[in-house]
């Protein structure tokens, strides 16, 4: 990104256009030379760390557990603004959290450096988040922000007693996609995944629908040559573009004149 910037401030669009066609083309011949594949042993973890990615899920399942005893008995203070059910629900959420969290960074550290590696940090495809919930735990599944509740009567699958509200029985899944998922724990994530469908679907509509109402907006304005912008009629909208008058396609030009403060000095 800098380096483009760069190019493109110094020599302009062409070199620039020509700098990414011949650096793409050249990537790929020796990516074709070399070779660059990815296996499913590169998700592969010593036992040292699957041994210490089961005692962190299995003391977050324990932690959850003296929290619902606690919930239950009485003992458990709200935190100020929620009630009580609120308040538990919160707790579970960080504490399973947590354990994805520490589960991950063990999977990271224990990785080694291969080509699914360098393609989530280079920002090819995919991101490390992908890579630990292959090797080490995939997590708490959520639902419009909160663990999943709505299934059965009194429970979320017919798999769990009613009234269950353990970290298993509400969309934790301990699992791995590498080594593959519980029944139950397939079903929960595919809701938190069909959650993730919907939103995308309805975000792309409305980004949609906001940006035509912009363009409806803004069709009339224009710059003057007396730098005011100028609507419909000659109405001004602003004394001066942007407020200082800089197009912003251009202000890298600027860069080296602006000050420590983000101003231009006075000519």
């Amino acid at each position: 990104g800098v380096l483009l910037n760069e190019l493109f401030l110094r020599y302009g669009s062409d070199l620039t256009r020509d700098f990414i066609d011949k650096s793409t083309r050249l990537s790929i011949r020796a990516i074709m030379n070399y070779g660059f594949s990815v296996g499913i042993d590169e998700e592969d973890l010593p036992k040292e760390a699957v041994n210490m990615i089961k005692n962190i899920v299995k003391r977050a399942e324990e932690n959850v557990d003296k929290l619902i005893h606690s919930y239950q008995n009485g003992e458990m203070k709200p935190i100020p603004g929620k009630s009580l059910e609120e308040s538990l629900e919160d707790r579970i959420m960080g504490e399973l959290g947590n354990a994805r969290n520490k589960a991950g960074e063990i999977a990271e550290r224990y990785i080694s450096h291969n080509n699914a590696v360098i393609m989530a940090k280079t920002g090819a495809r995919g991101t490390l988040l992908n890579l630990t919930q292959m090797a080490g735990i995939i997590g708490q599944q959520a639902v419009r922000g909160s663990r999943i509740k709505r299934g059965y009567f009194n429970r979320t699958l017919p798999h769990f007693n009613k009234g269950d509200v353990s970290a298993e029985a509400n969309g934790f899944v301990k699992s791995n996609f590498k080594v593959g998922l519980k029944p139950t724990e397939y079903f929960f994530h595919s809701m938190g995944g069909r959650e993730s469908l919907v939103d995308t679907a309805i975000r792309t509509a409305r980004s949609g629908y906001m940006q035509r109402r912009l363009i409806n907006a803004l069709q009339d304005l224009r710059v003057y040559p007396d730098r005011s912008v100028r609507g419909d009629g000659g109405m001004i909208t602003q004394f001066i573009y942007g407020g200082d008058g800089v197009d912003p396609m251009k202000k890298g030009y600027l860069d080296k004149y602006i000050d420590k403060n983000g101003k231009l000095p006075d000519s």
